[in-house]
């Protein structure tokens, strides 16, 4: 009758003590990770400067084009919808 809590006092102990050991693993592992993440972050930021002219680069393309497709798009809607206006024009006379 005295050996049952002895047994459970004995495997308390060992699940304490295996919980304090994966907690000081799970320590040493936060600090690799919080290692790793900082020179990512150091590296990311390093090439921020690149991404700006990238991105700067990108934005003057992007509205050179825009300009270039609504010149085609006047002039196409000139040429087309300009003729009709000019027949209208000579049928009401």
């Amino acid at each position: 009758m005295n050996l049952l809590p002895i047994i459970i006092y004995f495997l308390l102990i060992i699940i304490l003590v295996v919980g304090i050991i994966l907690g000081i693993r799970t320590i040493h592992t936060m600090k690799k990770v919080e290692e790793v993440v900082d020179n990512v972050n150091e590296k990311i930021t390093s090439l921020n400067g690149m991404f700006q002219v990238f991105d700067f680069a990108a934005d003057k393309l992007a509205g050179f084009t825009d300009k270039i497709v609504d010149g085609i798009a006047f002039l196409g809607t000139r040429l087309f919808f300009g003729k009709k206006k000019k027949k209208e024009e000579e049928e009401e006379e």
